[in-house]
């Protein structure tokens, strides 16, 4: 594969209903898709799922922009790829920044995979025809939160997730409990709390959770690991996860019994399936999380999730729980609580081009040299 043209578009588009978080709320969600093209005419897509403030990590939609137009885009120019898991070795002289290489590394799958007329599981290893989903649920009133939780579980949906902070757990909890004694449940908290707070997270533990999310710092492996020791909720690490070496750390200071992978904060797809084996191989469970995505992104965790070791629900909603059009023909559908793992080559869907043009708000063509 020798790439010849990127395009950066930077799109804008409106969810359904706010999500709330313990670090604030999300209405409208930027995102920068990555349309990529090899000399011989093959385009495949990519997604940047970093956000417009830097909450969720250090990155911003404004410097994988940079990163990707002054770094990364001239590093996949230089010579032609045999293989998309080179990009992760030609990207290694850039530190972090693993939204920016994601976006760019999941066209270059895309690429390769239609190159090879297989789907995007396939070539990647998943084994699933189909994967089952759950959702998450941002903070809202708790009458709100249970209507939202019936809906869900009455499109089929096998797991809820649900977002907490401090000074709502067991309002939020234990309603939802008291609602729903057999839901299978877990709570997430985006790092707001600290191991001062151990005998307030050990008292979660009556709500017989699936698992908590990352209670404690993004950049924590330490105090996770002690705090795992103190309950019987299983910890599940998210924004702690960055790489292989991070996933490899917390599995020997045994910082967690679960881990969420997501291709955009590790990195990229080859870097997932590191950790994706590294797990299988230690008895973590695994599965994939959501970032509120638009369809590539979307589409691009669907085949990570195929993969064998994808053992629990991952946050793969539909659609159309977020947006009123997606930019991809067909659209993600949920049926039964399970979405259907494309059969297409690449990515197995369409982008709509006019969806596309609508809702872009800033456009960049990089043209390699010749």
């Amino acid at each position: 594969m020798q790439l010849k043209q990127v395009k950066l578009h930077q799109i804008r588009m409106k969810l359904n209903a706010p999500f709330v978080t313990s670090y604030g709320a999300v209405q409208d969600r930027e995102s920068i898709i990555v349309e990529m093209e090899d000399d011989q005419g093959v385009i495949g897509w990519g997604e940047c799922v970093a956000f417009s403030f830097p909450w969720y990590t250090e990155e911003t939609l404004q410097t994988c922009r940079h990163m990707m137009a002054d770094f990364l885009i001239p590093i996949l120019f230089q010579q032609p790829l045999a293989h998309p898991d080179e990009v992760r070795q030609r990207f290694l002289p850039v530190r972090r920044n693993q939204m920016a290489k994601a976006a760019l590394e999941g066209a270059v799958w895309d690429v390769y995979a239609k190159h090879k007329m297989m789907t995007l599981s396939k070539v990647i290893g998943g084994e699933k025809e189909k994967i089952d989903v759950g959702v998450a649920i941002g903070i809202r009133p708790l009458e709100m939160m249970l209507d939202e939780i019936n809906n869900a579980l009455a499109e089929g949906y096998k797991r809820i997730k649900v977002k907490i902070k401090p000074g709502l757990e067991h309002e939020l909890l234990g309603g939802i409990r008291k609602h729903f004694p057999n839901l299978p449940l877990m709570a997430d908290a985006n790092s707001a709390y600290c191991l001062d707070d151990i005998d307030l997270l050990k008292s979660l533990d009556e709500y017989q959770l699936m698992m908590i999310e990352q209670p404690l710092g993004v950049d924590d492996l330490v105090d996770h690991a002690k705090l795992q020791k103190r309950i019987k909720t299983p910890v599940c690490l998210d924004e702690s996860i960055v790489s292989y070496e991070c996933a490899q750390k917390a599995v020997e200071l045994g910082s967690c019994k679960v881990i969420n992978i997501k291709t955009g904060r590790v990195g990229g797809i080859s870097e997932a399936k590191r950790i994706h084996d590294l797990c299988q191989q230690n008895d973590i469970a695994l599965w994939g999380g959501g970032m509120l995505e638009a369809g590539v992104a979307r589409a691009h965790s669907v085949a990570i999730a195929s993969l064998p070791y994808f053992t629990l629900p991952a946050d793969t909603a539909g659609s159309s729980r977020y947006w009123e059009q997606d930019i991809i023909e067909p659209e993600v559908t949920v049926h039964q609580g399970a979405i259907h793992v494309s059969n297409q080559p690449g990515l197995g869907y369409h982008i709509n081009r006019n969806r596309l043009e609508a809702v872009t708000v800033q456009k960049t063509t990089f043209i390699k040299d010749k």
